[in-house]
């Protein structure tokens, strides 16, 4: 073999066929309150077909801080297989004791953990002694949106997807049935609201929706959200805006 053809010893093989790099992404979290796949997957399933398309083959995390039960009460391998056929696609917990975390890391569950945030100890070790606290991040203040805006200057289209990451979103135009609009900040639509809407998708509770003709398929305030058949009390057809206060979603007209 002539040494043009030798490969570069150096080079290990195959290391230009991928880059792996860190990612941020919007994931939906369950919160589990009862660990029984045959109390929850009905319930959850009876939520989802109200907003057909919406979780279709979406990422879900699980949340476990909000259950009161021991590790060998939780069946992670039939919820899994529950949400599985339900086309919502399980990929990791959060929360929880190592024990519980260890069960579901059993049962082929990553353990997660946010974004620029301290990794959870392994399931098996026990914890760190605490460190000495960082400061908290200062959160961004969506009420007043400043340059911080996405503007979308016609109508979304059904089948499409807008999000504006750490900003509000203004749209001049309808947002079709099937389409959907996300912001970290406050969403305006200036014209009809038809499709799906989230609002404070960073766990903003004081994200606000404003729509000129509100008619959605879904709507959805930092993570908090209700499909088209709950909004029987809304002002639906006018000018409204909808805002979260405390878990429960609010609309008054504008």
């Amino acid at each position: 073999m002539s040494a043009a053809a030798q490969p570069n010893a150096h080079t290990l093989p195959g290391a230009d066929a991928f880059r792996l790099r860190a990612g941020n992404f919007n994931l939906l979290v369950l919160r589990l309150l009862d660990g029984r796949p045959e109390v929850v997957l009905p319930a959850l399933g009876d939520q989802f077909r109200r907003a057909p398309g919406f979780l279709r083959f979406a990422p879900i995390a699980i949340s476990l801080d909000d259950l009161q039960v021991s590790p060998g009460e939780v069946d992670f391998a039939g919820l899994i297989a529950g949400l599985r056929g339900l086309e919502i696609m399980p990929i990791g917990v959060v929360g929880g004791t190592p024990a519980m975390r260890q069960a579901a890391t059993a049962a082929g569950l990553s353990t997660l953990r946010p974004a620029g945030g301290t990794p959870a100890p392994a399931p098996e070790e026990a914890p760190a002694p605490a460190a000495e606290p960082a400061p908290p991040a200062v959160a961004p203040d969506f009420r007043g949106s400043g340059s911080n805006a996405m503007l979308v200057t016609q109508p979304v289209r059904s089948g499409s997807r807008i999000y504006a990451e750490g900003a509000d979103l203004i749209i001049i135009g309808t947002v079709n049935p099937g389409a959907e609009v996300i912001a970290d900040g406050n969403i305006h639509i200036y014209g009809a609201l038809r499709g799906r809407a989230v609002a404070g998708a960073n766990e903003n509770p004081d994200a606000r929706i404003f729509a000129l003709n509100f008619d959605p398929e879904l709507i959805a305030i930092a993570g908090f959200y209700a499909v088209r058949e709950g909004l029987s009390g809304a002002p639906i057809g006018r000018a409204v805006q909808a805002r979260l206060d405390g878990e429960a979603l609010h609309f008054e007209k504008l």
